[in-house]
């Protein structure tokens, strides 16, 4: 059976037409080359809207069973940025180690990193990341977050995920 991964980009500018989402795109081109196991995108690119957020991360839990969502934009401090509020609105569980991990990161490069409010949480069998926006910073914080997320959904009873560990290597308890 398919995974299925949700890739959501929260852009009022990029929902309208006014530029390509090139954020969203980005977390395609990186599951790509992670995973090796077989996976399908399901992908939304909506406003900065925190009620139309919430309902998009729960249609893609609920009826269409991602396994992992993952968000783009919508985690620094100006007033339309509610994409951490819309996932601590819909989760049962929060992962602040997620955030704390990408913000380190994202120091080594910039200092507004400590602007980002990125977080993670789990609803049901889903774990939704919040990334930052910009495509080379997404690149930076899910190779520094992502060798946990396949043991973290196993934990959660989503589908096992394979990767190229040339690539990038997950880390899975030695038996």
């Amino acid at each position: 059976m398919k995974a299925k991964i949700g890739i959501i980009t929260a852009s009022d500018r990029a929902s309208a037409g006014v530029y390509e989402d090139l954020s969203g795109q980005a977390i395609i081109d990186t599951m790509k080359d992670y995973l090796t196991s077989e996976w399908e995108p399901v992908y939304r690119v909506i406003p900065d809207d925190q009620d139309h957020l919430e309902q998009t991360m729960i249609e893609l839990s609920d009826q269409e069973k991602c396994c992992l969502i993952v968000t783009t934009g919508g985690t620094g401090p100006a007033k339309r940025d509610v994409t951490p509020e819309a996932t601590e609105n819909i989760c049962e569980k929060m992962m602040p180690g997620f955030g704390e991990v990408m913000r380190q990161v994202s120091l080594q490069y910039v200092a507004t990193a400590i602007l980002s409010r990125q977080t993670a949480g789990i609803r049901g069998t889903t774990l939704i990341v919040n990334l930052p926006g910009k495509p080379k910073s997404i690149r930076e914080c899910l190779d520094a977050v992502f060798p946990t997320i396949p043991y973290c959904i196993d934990l959660i009873e989503g589908p096992f995920l394979e990767c190229d560990e040339n690539v990038i290597t997950p880390f899975r308890p030695k038996k």
